[in-house]
């Protein structure tokens, strides 16, 4: 785009997800889904450096001063943190860039200070910086924490002169909100409360919710008394789900450090949350009950192609495979217990298993995302992320697409940046962003 204004002009025919100059103005790097590229500045005779086959997506890269070396954060799986990568220009000495340390995760939008000596960057919503020696002799160094702020911070620009950072500041906050699918009209729910990831019970009387951005369950009555809070840090929760008798509510966690995702079960009532497998190894994301409230689905997070769907029987603790469910995620059983959802890894396809003739059918292409079956079972509904965004739904008789409302002017927010629920009556549900972002700078001293 140029500075002045005027018509942006596309860069070749790459297709990416995020890209830097290189310091002289004559490369560009360049990253899209879990490779690295590098190409001329405009576009033209790209190269791949390296990729993660594990990784769904590469992102923020960012040139050496001395533009020999790439660093490039790495998102693994959903529940591990991002990290910073680094490689030379030609594909060789990849590397973590420095040792794990607790409580350190997301990194990204890193830069490095103006005489090239630091390499400063977000995490945890604070500001990190890493020593220039910190290279193939030196990675036992690690990252200094910069900032203790109450608000979180991101996007750290060093100013030229080398004497401050200018960083954002933001507040994170949402506004839970209802969309009315006959008048098209939008308001609050539950009061409005900064809350993501509800579920109801089967009798509509009780709500269970996750607190954003603190990822605290709680439940209610649906006109918001009889509060209870039933988890507390450290770990964040995600995708309760009520069973079908109402006395327990499924959900997973992850652990402080990122490193694993485990299913949990836990009283309406309190008490201790109590782990589904507790030895098992593989991932146990977005716990579902069969509407018999007998068995359990487990989905395996994306980017893990040799992982299936996998199905627990709660008498007999026995786990087994969803056929042709490998490379899936995200499943979701339906009322009737007839069918479950999957999505792909690349989030382009949602597919819908049945059991009868256990197979698979696609339902819908573009950018679906976080599927929910109406509450009589007839229509399955989603985020579609395609154009300016539109909650749709799907019936499932005819597999019929239908747009149930535009969300060009709605900004969501949540832990994933959106997410999608439906109230007792089938009315959509979503997070809108309420939260605060302001600019800082901040006195920059060298050590």
């Amino acid at each position: 785009m140029p500075v002045l204004g005027g018509s942006p002009r596309k860069l070749g025919d790459i297709e990416a997800n995020d890209g830097a100059w290189s310091p002289d103005g004559k490369q560009l790097a360049y990253t899209f889904n879990g490779s690295l590229f590098v190409a001329k500045a405009d576009g033209s005779d790209s190269r791949k450096v390296v990729s993660m086959k594990a990784s769904p997506v590469l992102y923020s890269p960012v040139w050496s001063p001395d533009g020999r070396q790439l660093r490039f954060s790495v998102k693994e799986v959903i529940d591990r943190p991002g990290r910073y990568w680094e490689v030379s220009l030609d594909g060789s000495n990849l590397h973590v860039l420095h040792p794990e340390i607790p409580g350190l995760r997301n990194e990204c939008c890193g830069h490095w200070t103006a005489d090239g000596k630091y390499f400063v960057f977000f995490g945890s919503n604070q500001l990190w910086v890493l020593p220039r020696n910190s290279g193939l002799f030196h990675r036992d160094v690690k990252p200094i924490q910069l900032t203790s702020s109450p608000i979180g911070l991101g996007g750290p620009i060093p100013s030229v002169d080398g004497k401050k950072i200018f960083v954002a500041g933001f507040t994170q906050r949402g506004e839970l909100t209802r969309f009315d699918p006959k008048s098209g009209r939008r308001g609050p729910f539950l009061g409005g409360i900064s809350a993501e990831f509800l579920d109801f019970s089967k009798d509509g009387q009780w709500v269970a919710y996750v607190t954003y951005p603190e990822g605290n369950l709680w439940r209610s009555k649906l006109d918001g008394s009889e509060r209870l809070q039933l988890t507390y840090p450290p770990g964040y929760v995600f995708n309760p789900c009520w069973s079908p008798d109402g006395k327990a509510i499924l959900f997973y966690q992850q652990s402080p450090r990122g490193s694993e995702s485990k299913a949990y079960a836990v009283s309406k009532d309190g008490g201790s949350p109590r782990p589904l497998l507790p030895d098992d190894t593989l991932p146990q994301v977005d716990p579902n009950w069969s509407p018999d409230g007998s068995k359990v689905v487990l989905s395996p997070n994306p980017g893990r192609p040799e992982d299936a769907i996998r199905i627990l029987d709660l008498a007999s603790h026995h786990t087994s495979d969803v056929p042709g469910s490998k490379g899936l995620f995200s499943a979701r059983w339906s009322p009737d217990g007839k069918y479950l959802t999957g999505l792909n890894s690349g989030m382009t396809g949602l597919f819908l298993f049945d059991f009868q003739t256990q197979k698979w059918t696609e339902l819908s292409k573009g950018s679906p995302a976080w599927p929910k079956f109406s509450p009589d079972g007839q229509y399955l509904y989603a985020l579609d992320a395609t154009g300016n965004g539109a909650i749709i739904r799907i019936r499932l008789s005819d597999h019929a697409v239908e747009k149930i409302a535009d969300l060009k002017n709605f900004v969501m927010s949540g832990t994933y940046g959106s997410w999608l629920s439906l109230a007792p009556d089938g009315s959509p549900l979503l997070l809108r962003d309420v939260g605060t972002t302001d600019v800082y700078s901040l006195d920059w001293e060298e050590p």
